[in-house]
């Protein structure tokens, strides 16, 4: 059986590159390890986390989920296009698992901050799942 973390990841991965909103921006850039030289704007899977969130009766799974949006526009307002693309995709979606049920998927919160180098911008979107054994 496939871990519940990874079964959740290429669904999300799966809804994002299906969305017109997201491609829009983004186009089919989305990665789990981005390219060397990655062509601006993209988005990439961030941190992960998987918790128990099993009951005396039920195994489920809690995570926490990151997606981080990378861009080179002046300005944060793409980062901010990106994230609320991405955000209206996942937030609540009825998405489909290997081997396993998604129970909910919520937004969290978005944040965007001037990188390093003083000309990259990074967004992040947090997402909480809760998943079950199919």
């Amino acid at each position: 059986m496939t871990h519940p973390a990874l079964a959740l990841q290429k669904a999300v991965f799966a809804a994002l590159v299906a969305d017109g909103d997201v491609g829009a921006v983004l186009g089919d850039r989305i990665h789990d390890a981005p390219p060397r030289h990655a062509t601006f704007p993209y988005a990439s899977f961030g941190e992960a986390r998987a918790s128990d969130w099993s009951t005396g009766t039920e195994v489920g799974t809690e995570h926490r989920l990151t997606l981080q949006v990378w861009s080179r526009e002046r300005g944060k307002a793409e980062c901010w296009r990106a994230l609320e693309a991405i955000r209206a995709a996942l937030d609540d979606a009825a998405l489909t698992l290997d081997g396993h049920a998604l129970v909910n998927l919520r937004f969290e919160a978005g944040e965007t901050r001037r990188e390093r180098d003083g000309i990259t911008w990074r967004g992040v979107a947090r997402f909480r799942a809760v998943t079950e054994p199919a």
